[in-house]
């Protein structure tokens, strides 16, 4: 099944692009899954190293930090190499990032390996979307995107119960153990599968990726891009690391019933990733994003201001909240890679990507300034965390609009707009 793809040709048998975009799902479960045990882990984590919310928020926020750094850095190379061969020795550096979590004794040890984490699962979500640029042509891509997405949601609904289910019967520990024994085996087959996909062989050394790096920043139509993954990313990560804390503390919601906050929401976030995806390659990736962000500002507001309910109905609050974000995020990447040239998407895509992780670092870094906790534990502040993403949000909607389509057969100087911007654009 060994094959390879040139970077202007997508795989052309429809049931081998399935079987691609299955195993980057799989990939991209992994490592979502490494980043996401950690906040529902909070209150087991601030329990076990007598940490406060602050220092809890650090432990999300260094990973975030940590892969944008290394993102930037991966910017200047990533165009140059196989993309199947870079996507191997980073996500083999990533599986023995999580061992090393597994293995933390202490927390100073578990943040320097969070910082290792990210480091290599940050570099690892861009390389599996440049890949799916580069095979899947744009009129699946949506499509394409809200499959290797949903390995957020799958994340959701088994991969988190399961961490919780061994961190309840065993400790902390497992959950990183048993990621890093589950990334071993993606990784096997990964090296048996993946297509390989030819590098861009630009000459020259620094200078030249240099060069090749400052034109993929400045470009405007990649600079609006940008702008719309960081204000996404400012607007999910101020909300989410809070989330389980808030829940127990705030809603009186059980901690042993906390996996359930995530089977709901993942499932009903798999049907609605896959839902935008088909949506948007029909009926237009802007006005799918536009219905999805106008409906998700009320789901955030209802989370962050979650008054002491039956389990019920935070059941079916949180995974509304869960949804809507999901459902906007799918025709927002479908629309972001879009607007680079495939030679250039594995470096846009890693910068893309670095860039959202800072900009979830910096969130989460002002999250833990806002919030705080009272004497009983409840944690402060956090409806105002909504308000913010809510600004957020309708920030992202302007951004959106202006984006444009930069696909090889329309060329850079023939940039079309995706259907719904036209009265907004120049």
């Amino acid at each position: 099944m060994m094959v390879t793809v040139s970077m202007n040709h997508e795989i052309s048998d429809r049931r081998r692009e399935r079987w691609v975009l299955l195993l980057l799902t799989a990939a991209q479960f992994a490592h979502t899954l490494d980043f996401m045990i950690m906040m529902p882990l909070g209150p087991q984590l601030m329990r076990a190293f007598a940490i406060s919310a602050g220092q809890f928020g650090s432990l999300v926020s260094v990973y975030n930090f940590s892969a944008g750094f290394a993102g930037l850095f991966a910017t200047f190379a990533l165009d140059r190499f196989d993309r199947k061969r870079a996507l191997l020795w980073v996500f083999a550096g990533f599986g023995f990032a999580t061992l090393s979590c597994g293995l933390a004794p202490t927390y100073p040890l578990l943040l320097g390996a969070r910082v290792l984490a990210g480091a290599f699962g940050g570099v690892t979500a861009s390389i599996i979307l440049a890949m799916v640029g580069d095979l899947v042509p744009l009129e699946r891509r949506g499509a394409a995107i809200g499959m290797v997405m949903s390995g957020f949601s799958v994340a959701s609904i088994a991969g988190i119960p399961a961490g919780l289910w061994l961190a309840g019967h065993a400790d902390w520990h497992r959950p990183f153990i048993a990621i890093a024994a589950l990334s071993a085996l993606i990784f096997g087959v990964m090296a048996r599968v993946l297509p390989a996909v030819a590098p861009h062989p630009e000459p020259g050394g620094l200078r030249a990726s240099l060069h090749r790096a400052r034109e993929i920043a400045v470009h405007p139509n990649h600079l609006r891009a940008f702008a719309l993954s960081v204000a996404m990313a400012l607007g999910a990560y101020i909300v989410f690391p809070y989330l389980s804390p808030s829940l127990v503390a705030n809603c009186g919601y059980p901690e042993h019933l906390l996996p359930w906050v995530y089977v709901c929401g993942g499932i009903a976030s798999v049907v609605a990733m896959n839902a935008a995806g088909w949506l948007a390659d029909r009926h237009g990736r802007l006005r799918v994003f536009r219905a999805a962000a106008i409906v998700s500002t009320f789901t955030v507001l209802l989370v962050t201001h979650l008054p002491v309910w039956p389990v019920a109905l935070v059941l079916v609050s949180t995974a509304l909240f869960m949804t809507m974000n999901s459902m906007r995020y799918v025709p927002a990447m479908a629309m972001v890679t879009a607007c680079v040239v495939p030679r250039q998407r594995g470096g846009f895509m890693s910068l893309n990507s670095a860039l959202q992780q800072l900009a979830g670092g910096l969130s989460v870094t002002v999250a833990a300034g806002i919030v705080d906790q009272d004497a009983a534990g409840h944690i402060l502040h956090y409806g105002m965390l909504g308000w913010v993403s809510v600004v957020l949000v309708l920030v992202s909607l302007v951004l959106a609009a202006r984006l444009r389509v930069a696909e090889t057969s329309v060329g850079p100087d023939k940039e079309r707009v995706f259907p719904g911007s036209e009265a907004v654009l120049d």
